[in-house]
């Protein structure tokens, strides 16, 4: 993990001051709420439908025991003892009381950790794929380059008030598992011909109300301009992005009206003229921060004959091996999810006494470190295989364990009406309504992998526009609504879902994905996906299931339109 230097500290120390200051004088009638908002939101704060929020970086997605144990603590000192982890790779505090952020900042400072930049119009949290440095298919460990961007990126004054808000993801894999073409902008790692690694950027993606996917902008880019190729994206997008209409505000907005050619050549205009830069990488530079990525020393650990004896004796154990680890690119080691979406917990939500378990096992099954997936579950990344069963066993008292990481209800899902003010409708029970309708594990397990994703809103937290099944809550003359679609996919192959038809009503989505389930078995080969029997067949049977054998009235009420 990197760790922070005296300049990194003394930048965070300096933010916990000044906030401090700002809120004091906030709540004592010296600074307006005109004045306060932009501040707070610099500093991670929103107000909520109940209470303020704070959204807590987790760079990246990589955090240590210790900081996990500091965000229990702080779960039960300043909010009803949990925590709730997006798709940002971050986690959210939902009831904290405004006077007492800047304590709760300053105890993130003592362990590395802050919320700057987590919300406002500026450049986010960075996210990358959760098995970063560990997983056989990586080309290279992007880590170190997020973390080139997240210090580049902090506090910079020319990109504070973008536009809009700006999201940037990274994948070093052969396989995507960070979303990246639906980010501001996106980096895959790749190899040229020369056998050199760079960078295939895009740029332009994004969900909420109005969804693209990233156009790539460069096929190649050397790894040392990195830096210098990323802030004239940034100048280019901070001069023409409009400002007029904070709808079409975004990045992937100027990119479809300027359209793809005419973009790229403006950001190569803006990059060549300030060739060279001093912002081009050295590779003493690069090399240094590689070194705070090396990896662990691992122990040479060849899988024993327990695991296997284990795996063919419990059939709980061996589904949960299945389905929530995976390969490790050293032999004798497994990668493993926790799951956060047990039948009865809000999807992305742990428990302040969960977290610390997992920080204990973090240090008796691994080397300290958790990872917080794209997916809002949590990840083990040093896992030795004959250490699975018994770190199994501990999930399992701790309601960590539901072995359905990729399966139907392994459900991303945002707080919802219950939570934020603006969205449309609930999303935590409409999880509930499904994992209820969907509780035979042999039925979801014979279903296979399958990404069901929902939103409350147009915002899209929910990333329902990439969902195998995508589900967004739509408000009818103060009624609950659900629009449905299918065949949107995050991963490399990266597609937008088709509109099912008109919205659902809100006790009827459960049924509804039986619908749609019953059609993909009915037409699947084999061990197709339902991404794939989608992808093949069409809209069409899935349509006429879901509206025509019920009818659109007896399904969705007498409506023109959604």
């Amino acid at each position: 993990m990197y760790q922070y230097d005296h300049y990194d500290q003394q930048i965070v120390d300096e933010r916990v001051a000044q906030f401090r200051d700002q809120t004091t004088r906030f709540l004592a009638g010296r600074l307006s709420e005109e004045e306060y908002r932009p501040l707070r939101l610099m500093n991670g704060l929103y107000i909520q439908t109940h209470a303020p929020m704070l959204r807590v970086a987790i760079p990246y997605g990589v955090m240590s025991s210790e900081q996990l144990r500091t965000l229990a603590a702080i779960a039960r000192k300043y909010d009803k003892a949990y925590g709730h982890f997006s798709t940002r790779q971050n986690i959210q505090f939902n009831w904290p009381e405004l006077a007492r952020v800047p304590e709760i900042l300053s105890e993130l400072a003592a362990v590395q950790m802050h919320a700057i930049q987590t919300s406002g119009n500026c450049i986010r949290n960075t996210t990358c794929d959760h098995l970063a440095g560990v997983a056989p298919d990586e080309i290279e460990d992007p880590r170190p380059y997020c973390e080139m961007i997240r210090q580049w990126s902090s506090l910079h004054p020319e990109f504070s008030y973008l536009p809009r808000k700006f999201k940037i993801a990274f994948s070093g894999a052969l396989n995507d598992r960070a979303a990246v073409a639906v980010h501001d902008i996106g980096f895959y790692i790749v190899r040229n011909e020369a056998g050199e690694t760079g960078f295939k950027v895009l740029v332009g993606g994004g969900q909420g109300r109005t969804p693209h996917i990233g156009t790539v902008i460069r096929e190649f880019l050397p790894i040392i301009d990195l830096l210098s190729y990323t802030d004239s994206i940034l100048r280019v997008y901070n001069r023409f992005g409009r400002r007029d209409n904070k709808y079409k505000a975004r990045i992937k907005i100027l990119v479809n009206a300027l359209g793809a050619e005419r973009f790229s050549l403006a950001v190569e205009k803006e990059w060549s003229a300030n060739q060279p830069s001093q912002l081009t990488l050295n590779p003493i530079d690069i090399e240094r921060m590689r070194a705070h990525f090396s990896g662990p020393v691992y122990e040479s650990r060849p899988e024993g004959k327990s695991i296997h004896a284990w795996y063919q004796a419990n059939t709980a154990f061996a589904r949960w091996v299945d389905r929530n680890t995976v390969s490790h690119r050293i032999a004798g080691y497994n990668s493993a999810y926790i799951s956060l979406k047990a039948p009865a917990a809000a999807p992305g939500d742990a428990s302040a006494d969960q977290m610390d378990v997992v920080a204990d096992l973090a240090e008796q099954f691994g080397f300290g470190e958790i990872r917080v997936t794209h997916d809002q579950n949590l990840l083990l990344p040093d896992v030795a295989r004959d250490d699975l069963f018994e770190l199994w066993q501990v999930l399992r008292v701790h309601e960590l364990a539901t072995a359905n990481i990729g399966l139907l209800t392994d459900v991303i899902c945002c707080p919802g009406i219950d939570f934020c003010s603006l969205a449309n409708s609930s999303t935590i029970p409409i999880a509930k309504q499904i994992n209820e309708r969907f509780s035979d594990l042999d039925y979801l397990h014979d279903i296979g992998e399958l990404k069901i994703k929902m939103s409350g809103c147009m915002n899209a937290c929910g990333h329902h526009h990439v969902g195998h099944i995508g589900i967004l809550g739509v408000d009818k003359k103060g009624q609950e609504f659900f629009q449905f679609t299918l065949g949107g996919s995050a991963d490399n192959e990266c597609t937008l879902g088709e509109r099912l038809g008109p919205a659902i009503k809100k006790h009827d989505v459960a049924g509804t994905v039986a619908d749609l389930l019953d059609v993909y078995v009915e037409l699947r080969i084999e061990d197709e996906r339902f991404l794939d029997t989608f992808r093949r067949v069409g809209l069409e049977p899935f349509k006429a299931r879901v509206y025509g054998d019920k009818g659109v009235e007896n399904k969705a009420g007498a409506r023109a339109t959604a």
